[in-house]
């Protein structure tokens, strides 16, 4: 089974990442952009498991290593 976590920073927290490459952007040309948000995005392969125990597995995943919920949000999509 396969698997995608994104993870995004929350609203309201600052990403300085995102905003340096709005201006990277705009530098090359590329007018209009308002808003970048940089994030991160894990391809997992599970072994056999039922869909309910591998997003199970996953959320314990992020909530334990992947992403920081203090500060960001994730989202776990069965492929």
């Amino acid at each position: 089974m396969k698997a995608r976590v994104t993870v995004t920073l929350k609203n309201g927290v600052l990403d300085p990442q995102g905003k340096a490459i709005e201006g990277s952007l705009g530098s090359l040309g590329f007018e209009g952009v308002e808003g970048i948000r940089q994030g991160k995005v894990f391809d997992l392969e599970l072994a056999d498991r039922t869909d309910t125990q591998a997003k199970a597995d996953i959320q314990a995943m992020c909530e334990q290593l992947l992403a920081n919920t203090v500060i960001e949000n994730y989202s776990i999509e069965l492929i």
